[in-house]
């Protein structure tokens, strides 16, 4: 079985953010990196070469344990993509009063945060957060 690729990494968070070529993309990259640190309590760090996450857990893949970012996004060319786990099942009510945006299985996908509201993305953040916890404590 493959190892997973994308590792944190050691590049500065700051530098690939400001390294964002589309300033609006960039400027969303900037809030949604503070909110997610604020909401997790987490330093942000980079993981593969295009994703900021925040916070890790381990979980077992066959025999093999493996770590990944408790949850994150990335800046991409044409939307800005949130990894939040466990997906979007139920998140329904939540997802009609999101604004515009559309999902994959832990994937939420947005062009812009104009187009959303950013204190219903700030509970499916803190939904997922609170879902990591339960299934994935952090070790004291």
């Amino acid at each position: 079985m493959a190892e997973n690729k994308t590792q944190p990494t050691g590049v500065a968070v700051a530098d690939f953010i400001a390294a964002v070529p589309d300033p609006v993309r960039r400027g969303d990259a900037e809030r949604v990196c503070a909110m997610m640190a604020r909401l997790s309590g987490e330093p942000a760090r980079m993981w593969g070469p295009s994703i900021v996450g925040f916070g890790s857990y381990s979980y077992l893949c066959g025999k093999r344990e493996e770590t990944f970012l408790r949850i994150g996004f990335s800046p991409r060319a044409k939307e800005l993509v949130l990894y939040l786990l466990p997906g979007y099942e139920g998140k329904e009510a939540q997802l009609a009063k999101l604004g515009k945006h559309r999902t994959g299985k832990s994937c939420l996908y947005i062009k812009r945060l104009a187009d959303v509201d950013e204190a219903v993305l700030e509970e499916l953040t803190a939904d997922a957060l609170a879902w990591m916890e339960a299934k994935y404590p952090k070790a004291a």
